[in-house]
């Protein structure tokens, strides 16, 4: 039976040349506009919250299926910009929420006193607790500290008021800083 594994270095072009091969499949011009235009922006969006390039790149491909899959159906994107970002930043937390619940860690293998000064381990924290916020207030936390949106910006983008924008961004803070109290000195 022959091997059916391909070598790592080798998939994309595998993926590559089956896809020049595939003549069924047509890569509509819209599709590829949008890809072009914010493949960079869904990368960066995915890679701040994942802090991980394989996974900010799977999270990508996620994204850019979706689209794909409502190009063939002639569905327009009415706001490309927002739409990718947002789309980005839930894949991505969807990303931390299946890491998170598959892990496991025996207790032989934990350190016996955490060190706090890690900024990575500070990253994979805050990753954790963004894991476990509901989707919403996560989004949010995520286009304003991460994306660096304002809470007006976040409010037209997400069809909210400013009001209940900045509650919830305050009461997300809150929540974060009571789990990442250790991290941050309190």
């Amino acid at each position: 039976m022959p091997s059916l594994v391909v070598k790592e270095s080798n998939w994309r072009r595998t993926l590559q040349t089956a896809l020049a091969e595939e003549r069924t499949i047509a890569i509509p011009d819209e599709f590829d506009r949008v890809f072009q235009a914010y493949h960079g922006l869904v990368f960066r969006t995915a890679y701040r919250i994942t802090g991980n390039a394989a996974d900010a790149e799977d999270v990508s491909q996620t994204v850019f299926l979706r689209v794909f899959r409502r190009s063939e159906h002639r569905a327009v994107l009415e706001n490309e910009e927002s739409y990718l970002r947002r789309a980005a930043i839930n894949a991505a937390l969807d990303v931390l929420r299946s890491r998170q619940a598959s892990r496991t860690v025996e207790l032989i293998d934990l350190p016996a006193e955490p060190e706090h000064n890690d900024s990575r381990e500070l990253r994979q924290a805050l990753g954790r607790a963004l894991a476990r916020l509901k989707p919403r207030p996560a989004e949010i936390f995520a286009l304003r500290f991460l994306e660096g949106f304002s809470n007006p910006e976040i409010a037209r983008m997400l069809g909210l008021s400013q009001v209940l924008v900045a509650v919830i961004v305050h009461r997300t803070r809150q929540q974060l800083r009571k789990e990442l109290g250790a991290y941050l000195g309190d």
